[in-house]
């Protein structure tokens, strides 16, 4: 709903090595429709840099600590990247594999 639980969101998934980076955009508008009615609210929008292994482990985590009945949780697919930011992401997220 607002960056103070997105960065203790965002430090707890670093702390767990399910993600790498987490980007947070600290104010976003958001217009929805949510049991029946159209809501309009400001949120804070995290992007979180993790690997597809990991990803399962982030989702269900996400779903138990999100503050929100339903988060917005979505996967996008890399197409291309740095070599050395991809591996770096791999490496800090592997041992999340080891839990």
């Amino acid at each position: 709903p607002d960056p103070a639980p997105a960065e203790q969101l965002a430090s707890s998934i670093l702390e767990e090595h399910l993600a790498a980076c987490v980007n947070i955009l600290p104010e976003i508008r958001s217009m929805y429709r949510w049991e029946g009615e159209i809501h309009t609210d400001r949120e804070a929008l995290m992007i979180v840099k993790t690997s597809r292994a990991v990803y399962p482990r982030l989702e269900a985590w996400l779903e138990r600590h999100h503050p929100y009945d339903v988060p917005e949780v979505l996967a996008t697919r890399v197409e291309a990247g740095s070599i050395n930011y991809l591996e770096w992401v791999l490496n800090e997220t592997k041992s999340s594999h080891l839990v």
